[in-house]
């Protein structure tokens, strides 16, 4: 008999959230499961009183932060689980919604992955929650206009109901549900991102091998965006440096107009953001 789920997280400095996060589990989450935690080597170690207060919960030191994905891939080379849950710390699950999810996904052919409807600390709704693929059109829309169609099918799907449960092409990173087999199969989250753009990659490839992802609206969960992100020029290389790795890993060669097109667009709004931080 397999455990039906292990849930993986990924800590760095946000102790407070991350106990928050843990508790939620502990409330909400009654299918058969296991909690892994893994700490990317904060410089705040006060993550390790939680190890006494949550012993039924597996967490793992590691030694040097080699960012989201490398660590996430460690964690679940312990995982037991038939699914994966993909949470970030700064998460809260808001109801016993985990074991009608698994029953969703069970009866899906060729189950890619899922996600869910996420809202910050006001309440309101964050659209990345649900997104397309990045292409040429949507991302020069994303980078360069705050204009926003409501209805449009564009980078974030606002064609989508935010209660809907779809079919879909990106989920989020900070709850992304998959199946080990898969996850194993299609190669995991790609080590070449340290942090951002790695989720976006894991759901392109998902799609261009067959599975279906899926936005499931009926579910939600808080999502404190940002409180662990400093904007700053750390970031913006990350952020940028991500979304760079991806168009060189599917334009480059396949759509080299596109490519040059991106390229140029992430470049000027990587100077812009900045001229903006002085």
């Amino acid at each position: 008999m397999t455990m039906k789920l292990s849930i993986i997280i990924v800590n760095y400095n946000v102790t407070q959230l991350l106990n928050n996060c843990l508790l939620s589990i502990q409330k909400y989450v009654e299918v058969d499961h296991e909690v892994i935690i893994i700490d990317n080597a904060s410089p705040d170690s006060s993550w390790k009183n939680l190890i006494t207060k949550f012993p039924e919960f597996h967490f793992i030191a590691s030694p040097a932060n080699e960012g989201f994905a490398k660590a996430n891939n460690k964690a679940i080379t312990t995982a037991k689980g038939e699914y994966l849950l993909l949470l970030n710390p700064d998460t809260e699950l808001e109801g016993d919604y985990m074991k009608d999810i698994l029953d969703f996904t069970d009866a899906k052919e060729s189950f890619g992955c899922l996600g869910v409807r996420m809202h910050d600390a006001k309440g309101n709704f964050l659209p990345e929650s649900k997104r397309s693929v990045p292409d040429m059109f949507n991302s020069f829309e994303k980078l360069f206009t705050n204009f926003k169609k409501n209805n449009s099918k564009s980078y974030y799907r606002n064609d989508i109901g935010e209660y809907e449960t779809t079919s879909i092409d990106v989920v989020t990173g900070a709850f992304l549900l998959i199946k080990k087999e898969v996850y194993e199969k299609t190669g995991g989250l790609d080590e070449t991102y340290f942090m951002y753009g790695e989720d976006i990659d894991i759901c392109y490839t998902l799609l261009k091998k067959g599975y279906k992802n899926y936005y499931y609206g009926k579910a939600s969960i808080l999502h404190h965006k940002g409180e662990s992100t400093i904007k700053d020029e750390v970031y913006l290389e990350r952020f940028y440096g991500a979304m760079q790795v991806f168009i060189n890993k599917y334009y480059r060669d396949a759509k080299p107009v596109q490519y040059s097109f991106l390229k140029a667009g992430l470049n000027l709004r990587h100077k812009i953001e900045k001229i903006k931080l002085k």
